[in-house]
């Protein structure tokens, strides 16, 4: 049976809907990101790979580093072949004139072709945040979208905790609206700034406004996530009648984020039917998300999904032995049309069946002795606290072991490490708050046995290898000895760097004595993987993931 996965489009719903990123300006607002001009730069690029419509770089006149990325983007260093840029910015303050307005200024001044400005359209916050009236609250639109049109502007425009406004003085909320309509506005964005309403109340406001204003202006979404609901949100507008929707990659934005735009595009394409990105563009959405991630220096979300690493994993048995036969039995879209890929993980509850998935695609064919091997060997190691499904590129390496490789690069002897602790000389509290007495060192040597050049580890002319190196801690300083020691022999090394070390204790009621299981993370700039180490010793149990991680990256 054929089961198509095509989506049945309403016909009330828009054929095509408009996407505005506001990664580099909500998005930056996510704790714990902190973008450079540079970055900025590296993201709005690869914004305009992914092929999004509209890119709002930020809020020019704010900070140093927005306005060094509008005069650079000014200035060429910003090609963009498919995205628009757009600046930020607010209207008029008031009582004040908009030829005098320094944030107006601003927006002209970024040179570009789109300016989005934010608006009042909550009388609450007109009458105590703005301490002005309700007629001046509309005069400011009107004003600030007449001189930004007089300036050639296109103008969109936010409507600032527009949901919670028009629950309380839709008749307020309607005069806002009409005040950027009339003197020019292209868009009209609906805001749930506070992220607090729900998806039944957002379609009927939308709709009560989309019939008003739709057939004159573009109504717009802009949906934080405080209710979890940002995604489902901006969908209901969209069916509404809404046309253009604002959010973010990955979901980054103020508290606890924006709509996230790797989830509500494909729900959009793959399951509504409605246009989005440009044609071949959806493919290169998982791509765009890590890449994000990378430049923002913060870790993926396994769980997103479309493309999260976790999206298309399957760890029962029962699924993966249906996904052997037939790949939709248990996938709801083709992982490869947002560009993510189907992971098959493997523990002690696997099967035979799952490791020969698991085998296959990292291209080994194993028999059924090698599998039984294998499996057997996966089942010992989870027992003594392995977790292979978190540790994709140890588990590729048992299986290789299993099918009868052994590692050619290098052979431990031993290794030590030394930690000298030189309590005496106080650190400077610019560097240390508590004044702690931080003079720690660590060493560590290792002995290694490396072939001859055009040689083999079995040969008895193997060459025995010996380095010291020092680091920030155990794992750093045997890393550093480990390339000391090797390093010429093995220049691919050069490009590869620990990105991550995590320690979890497996028996916690054994005090000091428990086991240990460590995870590093690495990259070669183009790929990353996972090891794993476990012992009752961390250090063992960190060398054990580090020489993994290392073997990998030689044999990639």
């Amino acid at each position: 049976m054929d089961i198509s996965r095509s989506p049945v489009r309403n016909p009330a719903w828009p054929s095509a809907v408009d996407i505005f990123d506001t990664t580099l300006r909500d998005g930056s607002q996510f704790e714990g990101i902190s973008l450079t001009t540079d970055d900025k730069l590296r993201i709005a690029q690869q914004l305009d790979y992914l092929g999004v419509h509209f890119i709002e770089g930020g809020w020019p006149g704010a900070n140093p580093r927005d306005d060094a990325f509008f005069a650079r983007a000014a200035h060429g260093e910003l090609q963009l072949e498919t995205s628009e840029l757009v600046a930020f910015g607010s209207t008029r303050r008031p009582m004040g004139k908009v030829d005098e307005d320094q944030t107006l200024a601003n927006l002209v001044s970024a040179r570009t072709g789109i300016c989005c400005i934010v608006a009042k359209s909550w009388d609450y916050h007109v009458i105590e945040a703005l301490r002005t009236t309700l007629d001046e609250g509309v005069a400011m639109i009107a004003d600030s979208v007449e001189y930004l049109r007089g300036e050639g502007k296109r103008v969109f425009v936010d409507f600032e905790h527009f949901f919670d406004g028009f629950k309380r003085n839709p008749e307020f909320s309607f005069r806002a609206l009409e005040a950027a309509a009339v003197e020019g506005a292209e868009v009209l964005v609906l805001c749930d700034t506070n992220g607090g309403s729900l998806p039944n109340e957002v379609e009927e406001i939308t709709a009560e406004i989309h019939r008003s204003f739709g057939g004159d202006v573009t109504i717009g979404m802009h949906t934080q996530n405080d209710t979890g609901c940002a995604v489902a949100n901006a969908l209901a507008g969209v069916r509404a009648g809404a046309t253009h929707v604002q959010g973010t990659i990955n979901g980054y934005g103020e508290r606890t984020g924006n709509c996230d735009l790797t989830s509500f595009v494909p729900n959009l394409t793959l399951k509504m039917g409605i246009d989005t990105l440009p044609s071949g563009s959806l493919e290169r959405l998982t791509g765009v998300s890590r890449h994000v991630a990378e430049i923002v220096n913060l870790p993926p979300n396994d769980a997103l999904p479309y493309v999260g690493k976790s999206a298309f994993a399957h760890k029962a048995g029962l699924h993966t032995s249906a996904i052997a036969r037939r790949s939709d039995a248990y996938e709801h879209v083709d992982p490869g049309a947002v560009g993510n890929g189907t992971r098959f993980l493997v523990s002690d509850l696997s099967g035979r069946s799952t490791l020969e998935l698991k085998a296959k695609q990292m291209g080994m064919e194993l028999g059924g002795e090698q599998l039984a091997v294998a499996l057997a060997e996966l089942k010992h190691l989870e027992n003594s606290g392995y977790h292979f499904e978190a540790a994709d590129a140890s588990l590729e390496l048992l299986l290789r072991r299993a099918s009868g490789w052994r590692n050619p690069h290098f052979r431990l002897e031993s290794f030590r490490v030394m930690v000298d602790h030189r309590p005496g000389e106080k650190m400077a509290l610019s560097v240390n708050p508590l004044g702690h007495y931080d003079g720690v060192e660590t060493e560590a040597t290792v002995k290694l046995f490396i072939p001859n050049a055009g040689g083999t580890l079995d040969d008895d002319d193997v060459l025995r290898v010996l380095a010291t190196g020092e680091g920030n801690g155990p794992v750093n300083a045997l890393d550093s000895a480990f390339r000391s020691a090797v390093g010429e022999r093995f220049p691919v090394l050069d490009r590869v760097r620990l990105t991550d070390y995590k320690v979890r204790i497996l028996d916690s009621a054994s005090g000091t004595g428990a086991t240990t299981r460590v995870l590093i993370d690495a990259t070669n700039r183009s790929r990353r993987w996972t090891t794993i180490g476990v012992s009752e010793n961390i250090i063992e149990a960190s060398w054990q993931a580090l020489a993994d991680s290392i073997i990998y990256a030689l044999e990639l």
